[in-house]
C-alpha cells in the first residue's frame, strides 16, 4: 500500500480578487518620431482610463478596457499631436496586492496643424504594474509603444513611446 500524501489548506482570507471595473486618471509623457516626413516631438499628456478584469482565482488576471489621453505633442512646429485613444486587452498574474501584465490592442492619434496628415488608426503594445493601495484603490505604471500608418499621407508612418502612471478605483 502507497501512503496517501495529505497537505493542509491554504487559505485566501485577505487575498486580492481582481475581478470587477475600474476607473481612473493617469498622466504620463509621450516621445513622437514620423517618417515621410521626418518630425519628431515629446510633451505630458492627462486621461482617463476604464478597465473591466476577471481573475480567476489562479493568479492569472485578463481583462480589456479603454484609455483616452489628450496633449500637445508639438512635431517640429508643422503638426500637432492631440489625443491618443486605446482599445485594447491585459493579462498577467497577479501576487498578492501586485498584478504585473502585458497589454495589446487598437490605438488612433488624433493630429492638428498647418501640416497635419489626419488621424491615424494604429496599435499599441506593451508591459503594466498595479498595486492595490488600500480597499479599492489602486495606482499603476505603464510603458506603451505605438505604431500609426494610416495617415493622409500614404507614406507617413509614426512611432510613439508612453510612460504613464494612473490612480484607479476598483469596484
Amino acid at each position: 500500500d502507497n501512503p496517501v500524501l495529505q497537505y493542509p489548506a491554504v487559505s485566501t482570507q485577505g487575498a486580492v480578487n481582481w475581478t470587477g471595473f475600474s476607473i481612473g486618471a493617469q498622466v504620463g509623457y509621450l516621445w513622437a518620431e514620423t517618417e515621410g516626413p521626418a518630425l519628431d516631438g515629446e510633451d505630458a499628456t492627462f486621461g482617463l482610463r476604464a478597465y473591466y478584469d476577471f481573475d480567476g482565482g489562479t493568479g492569472f488576471v485578463f481583462g480589456g478596457g479603454i484609455q483616452y489621453d489628450v496633449g500637445d505633442i508639438d512635431l517640429d512646429g508643422a503638426a500637432s499631436i492631440d489625443a491618443v485613444l486605446r482599445v485594447g486587452a491585459r493579462a498577467g498574474f497577479a501576487s498578492g496586492r501586485n498584478w504585473y501584465y502585458g497589454t495589446a490592442g487598437y490605438a488612433r492619434a488624433y493630429t492638428s496643424g498647418p501640416a497635419a496628415a489626419g488621424d491615424s488608426d494604429g496599435y499599441f503594445a506593451g508591459l503594466g504594474y498595479e498595486v492595490l493601495l488600500s480597499d479599492g484603490v489602486t495606482a499603476g505604471a505603464e510603458i506603451l509603444y505605438h505604431e500609426f500608418d494610416d495617415f493622409d499621407i500614404p507614406t507617413l508612418e509614426a512611432e510613439a513611446t508612453t510612460v504613464g502612471l494612473s490612480i484607479n478605483y476598483r469596484f
